[in-house]
């Protein structure tokens, strides 16, 4: 069984309004359950290759295309700042390589979803769609939760493009260990990530997923 990880572009949509927002996607649901809230994007097709590219220029060219796939959003991949790198833990069934971007659009942008793929849009307050993944109204998968968390310090588009511009790109491979009530994701600077044991004393970059609620924990040096 191949279980490389599929090369893969997410783009976070920025606009201004009375205060920062994001632009979430609503996958259909399967089997009766309500489909997650992510952040446009999808794997890396054919027509997104170029011959000698890099891994990044091939997400980066992804992203924009699923952007418009599935919400109509007509945006120049060249305009796309990479924000971190995402790559599934090899216990998953499905496993992506995926490269996040970040673009501000305009505040008049209109979006439409197909109904199929995805069923609905919401722009929304990062610290708002925190708050709903907390009390169940918009599912969030972590590398998701992770980012808006990150968002939540930001006021304007253009103050989180600036910022993160010029930052080295993180790369996350999630070390996931069980808890009674969920897990404790370890990431890349967490004292306990090379030997997979919370428990380390030292810095902490890590989430924990518990079954009621989600914490991102970062504090490194």
């Amino acid at each position: 069984m191949n279980d490389e990880p599929k090369p893969s572009g997410t783009v976070v949509v920025l606009r201004d309004a009375e205060d920062l927002e994001v632009l979430l996607l609503q996958r259909a649901s399967r089997d009766g359950k309500p489909g997650a809230w992510v952040f446009p994007g999808g794997k890396v097709d054919a027509t997104d290759r170029r011959k000698d590219a890099s891994a990044e220029h091939d997400a980066r060219r992804a992203a924009a295309r699923e952007a418009a796939e599935e919400a109509a959003l007509a945006l120049d991949p060249e305009t796309l700042v990479p924000i971190s790198r995402w790559i599934t833990p090899k216990i998953s069934p499905k496993r992506f390589d995926t490269w996040f971007f970040l673009v501000q659009a305009e505040r008049s942008a209109a979006i439409r979803v197909d109904g199929q793929e995805i069923g609905a849009h919401r722009w929304l307050r990062p610290r708002e769609a925190l708050s709903g993944h907390h009390d169940g109204s918009v599912r969030l998968a972590p590398p998701t939760f992770v980012t808006l968390c990150w968002l939540t310090e930001f006021q304007r588009g253009a103050e989180a493009l600036d910022t993160w511009a010029p930052r080295p790109i993180p790369l996350f491979e999630p070390r996931i260990v069980r808890q009674p009530d969920g897990a404790c994701i370890l990431y890349a600077g967490d004292a306990g990530y090379e030997a997979i044991d919370p428990n380390a004393p030292g810095p902490r970059h890590r989430l924990w997923a518990g079954a009621g609620s989600w914490r991102y924990e970062l504090r490194i040096g």
